[in-house]
């Protein structure tokens, strides 16, 4: 199966936090490819302040629930976890974002990995193998929307996911 990781430095910039709703750092869909449907298994996610903390302490709280619709987002190209753009494996077919300006359309109550952190801190999640890992739902362009907030760190956010397809 091959694997790719993604963040959102490789798009621009990570992302600013601007209030206390939720702004989606990373997003990862399942796309019809020529043949099948290609679903995502996301294996691992860091995250984490990118900028100074805030004279007042704050936590920063992240959710990975499911988007039915993109919103307007800054389209992401995996790179390859086999050796880079000359690596065996193909190029990655699933559809990939980051940043978003229009929030994706997320189904309410459908978290299935929501964690809060220090600002001063960053944290990592490692899901053990494929069958505790997230896989994205197998519906065209519905997937994972990777997001955070928080009620008074006012920076940025960096986030990185292993993936594999």
């Amino acid at each position: 199966m091959p694997s790719y990781t993604i963040n959102n430095q490789n798009a621009g910039s990570p992302q600013t936090m601007t209030s206390a709703t939720y702004k989606t750092l990373l997003a990862v869909g399942a796309t019809t490819g020529v043949t099948t449907l290609r679903r995502i298994w996301v294996t691992e996610l860091e995250w984490g302040a990118t900028d100074v903390p805030n004279a007042t302490d704050c936590p920063i709280i992240l959710d990975m629930s499911i988007y039915t619709t993109a919103g307007t987002i800054t389209a992401l190209t995996p790179l390859k976890t086999d050796g880079g753009a000359g690596g065996p494996d193909a190029a990655a077919l699933g559809t990939y974002g980051t940043n978003a300006t229009g929030e994706p359309t997320y189904v309410s109550s459908s978290s299935v990995f929501f964690k809060s952190i220090n600002q001063r801190a960053s944290d990592k999640q490692w899901w053990r193998d494929k069958a505790t890992c997230q896989i994205s739902p197998a519906v065209t362009v519905n997937g994972w929307g990777i997001r955070a907030k928080s009620p008074n760190y006012a920076s940025t956010m960096g986030a990185q996911a292993s993936v594999e397809e």
